[in-house]
């Protein structure tokens, strides 16, 4: 095996030169290295502040982009829904336009109804739930009011109608339900 060089320490000896500069020069070393202590302290603190602004910054990047992940998961289907709806809108005015106790379309009007429900599960099954807020109070984040009509019968501000369901993917709302909002009779 080839020896490795290592490098050799300084030799210290024994001078007298420190003695033979005397005390101010001893005082002014002193003074300068605890200077240089204070100095090299400072920087050494700001460099762990430092590395710990990195690693917060990292952290909340990882983060973030666990977030955007997990949104994109989440929410992807978002456009998908929205061109499905309307699908299922023609379900529900194809129940509301037949009649079930009509015998000649009693089959067409079964074959709708479990295919409209067959297609409500499956979006369900990927967390599409509708609103349908007939009779609970008008909320502006869920509901569209198209119209405000007096009725005295009903609580003012609460929905009397619903035109069209609403529908949320995952919490959030896709589409708002269309709504007539009950107020005070004059």
């Amino acid at each position: 095996m080839a020896n490795k060089e290592y490098p050799q320490e300084p030799e210290v000896t024994d001078s007298a030169e420190p003695e033979q500069q005397g005390e101010a020069g001893a005082e002014v070393s002193v003074e300068a290295l605890q200077a240089t202590i204070v100095s090299l302290n400072a920087a050494m603190e700001a460099a762990k502040e430092q590395v710990l602004r990195s690693q917060a910054e990292a952290q909340n990047a990882r983060r973030r982009a666990e977030q955007d992940v997990e949104k994109a998961h989440k929410f992807g289907l978002e456009k998908i829904v929205n061109d499905l709806l309307p699908v299922v809108d023609n379900f529900e005015r194809a129940l509301a336009a037949l009649d079930p106790a009509d015998e000649t379309l009693k089959a067409v009007y079964e074959g709708i109804q479990l295919t409209h429900k067959s297609f409500i599960d499956a979006l369900a099954r990927h967390q599409v739930v509708p609103v349908d807020p007939q009779g609970e109070p008008f909320d502006p984040q869920l509901h569209q009011a198209i119209s405000v009509v007096p009725n005295p019968d009903v609580e003012p501000n609460s929905v009397i109608n619903v035109f069209q369901k609403g529908y949320t993917l995952s919490g959030r709302l896709v589409r708002p339900a269309m709504v007539v909002v009950a107020k005070a009779a004059d």
